[in-house]
């Protein structure tokens, strides 16, 4: 499968990877290792001794947490990927004893991680998820693991119309299908918006936004899109007719990564402010336990049997029938399509330079 490479995807939340430990995950079909160094900061390594090909996460961290030795023959490799001991022989350490090192930046307790041209790599383009700042939000978040291609799980964020129908005990109310919607692209970025008026919701959405039990609302319930599936749910409701000021508002993080072709890596949680003191943080803890309910024993089960169903061919070799809620989802598969096309037609084009230069 093609994956968008230049760009960033969630490694892992900061609190996964320990000090003194290994983690082992597959993105992109790349199998790696991270790791904590004596001073803390993360890193990134392809899993895969140059020597007898085994992977470092079965090995230890030694000299102080500065290095992975292989479990095998005892080869040490640094965050930088450089061999830094040779325990065999005259100790010379050979010239391709080198492994790969991803760029990884850990920013508002996410571990984020450049799997391209790692001279293209820029921090500043990190999506904006500071509503996950533990400084400013009480955070809550969890993982979970999907059998199913990640875009599917874009899709599924983006048109929102399901709940009714997927979710009516927990997220979803017949005033849904007749919000008010809009979709809308700035760049790259896709946006899509949707407003319920008049709405009785489900007692479940009343507890997270701290409203009164059967009160009318207008919940709102916006979706905000970052290639290659990084989406930022802003939701909440006001009493009816009242401005959005004068309602609870929750910020909700979906990250996925692939692992493969049909498998995802899935972190989610809500933000509430630090404002809101320990009530704040009770509310994360609560809702975040509550939301995965929803989010593991509906979406995942209907995701999974919806990759079953499309086999081997792609989304669009499925010929889908398409309804006015998947516009943003559509969008924003166009858009990454076309990323994609425009990212390998630039390193073909590399390539034939270079081999022109080389004739």
């Amino acid at each position: 499968m093609a994956y968008l490479m230049n760009t960033w995807y969630m490694a892992a939340w900061d609190e996964e990877l320990k000090p003194g430990a290994l983690l082992a995950r597959t993105l992109l079909d790349q199998k790696l290792v991270f790791f904590r160094d004596a001073h803390g900061t993360a890193h990134a390594l392809a899993d895969r001794c140059p020597h007898r090909f085994v992977p470092l996460s079965r090995g230890r961290l030694c000299d102080d947490g500065q290095a992975i030795e292989c479990a095998y023959h005892g080869l040490r490799f640094a965050g930088s990927g450089a061999c830094t001991l040779n325990p065999h022989g005259d100790g010379r350490i050979p010239a391709a004893a080198q492994v790969r090192s991803y760029p990884l930046v850990e920013r508002h307790g996410v571990l984020w991680i450049w799997m391209g041209e790692t001279s293209q790599a820029d921090a500043a383009l990190i999506p904006d998820f500071s509503c996950l700042d533990p400084e400013h939000w009480h955070v809550g978040k969890d993982y979970l693991h999907a059998q199913a291609n990640y875009v599917l799980e874009t899709d599924n964020i983006l048109d929102l119309s399901h709940i009714e129908f997927l979710h009516p005990g927990t997220l979803g109310s017949s005033a849904v299908k007749h919000a008010s919607t809009e979709v809308r692209q700035e760049g790259h970025t896709v946006y899509s918006l949707r407003q319920t008026h008049d709405e009785v919701m489900p007692d479940f959405l009343y507890q997270a936004m701290d409203l009164p039990h059967g009160m009318r609302v207008d919940r709102w319930i916006d979706v905000r899109w970052n290639a290659p599936a990084n989406l930022l749910l802003d939701a909440g409701a006001t009493p009816t007719g009242q401005p959005r000021s004068e309602g609870r508002q929750n910020f909700l993080p979906h990250l996925f990564t692939p692992e493969t072709a049909t498998s995802t890596h899935y972190w989610f949680g809500i933000a509430f402010p630090r404002s809101m003191g320990p009530l704040g943080a009770e509310l994360a803890r609560r809702q975040t336990a509550s939301l995965r309910v929803p989010f593991e024993a509906e979406d995942l089960p209907m995701l999974e049997v919806q990759q079953a169903a499309m086999g081997q061919a792609g989304f669009w070799e499925n010929q889908p029938v398409l309804l006015s809620g998947d516009a943003a989802a559509v969008r924003a598969r166009r858009v990454l399509d076309q990323l994609i096309r425009e990212e390998h037609a630039a390193q073909t084009a590399r390539t034939v330079s270079a081999q022109g230069a080389a004739a």
